[in-house]
C-alpha cells in the first residue's frame, strides 16, 4: 500500500519557485528616481540673479548630492559655471568703472583749471584767418549753469541766476572806471547771453571794484590787458566756472581749427580762462590785433575812449621791462557799471 503525496506544501514550487513578496521586486526602469536637488535649482536661478548667492548654492547642492545621492547634479553644474562667468563679467565692469571714474575725475580737475593760471596765450602765427562768422546755436542762452570749482572765490560771490536768459536787448552798455581812466564797453548779449549774465552779475555785486589789472602782455602776436582777478595772481576767481560761448560754439571740440591762432582784432572784449569751460570772472581787453586759438569767449568791444586808456597803460610797458607781466603802470578798477 502506498502512501498518499503530502498535502500541499511538499509538492515543488511551480515555475522555479514562488515569486518574493512585494518589496522583493526588483524596481521598473533601473530603479525608483531620486528627488532633486533643491539647492541646485535655486544655484541656476541664482546664477541669473545674483551669481555669488549662485556659486554659494551650487558647491553646497554637489556636496550634499554626493552625499546622500539626490539628483540635480548637472543643474548645480550649470549653475556654477553661469555663476563663475556672471561673477567674472560684474568684476570686469566693476574695474573699467573705477578706472573711468578715476579718469573723469582727473579731467574735471583740469577742467576746473586746478593746476593752471588763467591766462590767454596765442601760437605765434605766420597769417591767422578772422573769427568765424555767428550762426546761433540752437540752445543759446536756454540753460546757463555756473557750477561750483574746488576752489574757494577770491573775493565773495553769488553765482548769477541759472536756466535761460534772455538774448534781448542785443547790446548792453557798460563801463570800467579806472584809475588811470573810464573804458566803455558793448556787451554782446546776442551771442553770449551766458557771460554777460556773468559779467553783469559780478558787476553788480561790486565784485570787480578795488581790483587790478594784474597783467599786460605786449608781445609781436598779442596785445591785452588782463583784469578780473581780486587775488591779483592771475589763479583767482568767483568760485565757479562755466562753459565757453561765441567763437567756441561754432566748431565741434574735435575741430583741429581750436588749436589754431586765429584774429581778435583791436578792441575785443574776451574772457581769460585755463582751458575750455574755465571761465570765471577774469577777462582781458584786446588793445591791438592779437592771434590766438578761438578758445576764449568774445562777449563785447571797447569804445574809442576805453581803447585810448588802454593805448596809455600799454605805452608804459610791463614793470619787469618783459613783454609780458605785471603793469608798469599799476591799474586799479574803482567800479564797473551798467547802464
Amino acid at each position: 500500500m502506498t502512501n498518499p503525496p503530502p498535502p500541499y506544501g511538499a509538492y515543488p514550487p511551480p515555475y522555479g519557485g514562488y515569486p518574493p513578496p512585494y518589496g522583493a521586486y526588483p524596481p521598473p526602469y533601473g530603479g525608483y528616481p531620486q528627488p532633486t536637488n533643491a539647492l541646485a535649482v535655486a544655484s541656476l536661478v541664482c546664477a541669473f540673479v545674483f551669481a555669488p548667492l549662485g556659486i554659494a548654492f551650487g558647491h553646497i547642492s554637489l556636496s550634499q548630492i554626493k552625499k546622500n545621492g539626490e539628483g540635480g547634479r548637472g543643474l548645480a553644474i550649470a549653475g556654477l559655471i553661469i555663476s563663475y562667468l556672471f561673477t567674472a563679467f560684474m568684476i570686469l565692469v566693476l574695474v573699467w568703472a573705477v578706472v573711468f571714474m578715476i579718469a573723469l575725475g582727473r579731467s574735471l580737475e583740469e577742467f576746473d583749471g586746478t593746476t593752471s593760471q588763467y591766462t590767454a596765450t596765442p601760437t605765434q602765427p605766420v597769417d591767422a584767418p578772422p573769427l568765424p562768422a555767428f550762426k546761433p546755436p540752437a540752445t543759446l542762452g536756454s540753460n546757463c549753469q555756473y557750477p561750483a570749482t574746488t576752489e574757494r572765490a577770491s573775493k565773495p560771490a553769488k553765482p548769477p541766476r541759472t536756466g535761460r536768459v534772455p538774448t534781448d536787448p542785443a547790446l548792453i552798455t557798460a563801463s570800467i572806471i579806472t584809475n588811470r581812466g573810464g573804458i566803455g564797453l558793448q556787451l554782446d548779449n546776442a551771442k553770449t547771453p551766458c557771460t554777460v549774465n556773468n559779467f553783469a552779475s559780478l558787476a553788480q555785486q561790486g565784485f570787480f571794484d578795488g581790483t587790478t589789472c594784474h597783467r599786460l602782455t605786449a608781445t609781436p602776436a598779442l596785445g591785452v590787458l588782463q583784469c578780473g582777478d581780486p587775488s591779483g595772481t592771475g589763479q583767482g576767481g568767483p568760485g565757479y566756472r562755466f562753459p565757453n560761448e561765441y567763437p567756441t560754439n561754432q566748431f565741434r571740440l574735435t575741430d583741429p581749427l581750436l588749436g589754431l591762432p586765429m584774429l581778435y582784432p583791436r578792441g575785443t572784449l574776451a574772457m581769460a580762462n585755463a582751458g575750455l569751460g574755465t571761465n570765471g570772472s577774469q577777462f582781458f581787453l584786446v588793445y591791438k590785433d592779437s592771434m590766438m586759438p578761438p578758445t576764449y569767449t568774445v562777449f563785447g568791444t571797447v569804445d574809442q575812449t576805453g581803447l585810448a586808456t588802454l593805448d596809455k597803460i600799454a605805452a608804459a610797458g610791463v614793470a619787469d621791462g618783459s613783454e609780458d607781466g605785471e603793469p608798469d603802470q599799476d591799474v586799479t578798477i574803482k567800479s564797473v557799471r551798467l547802464s
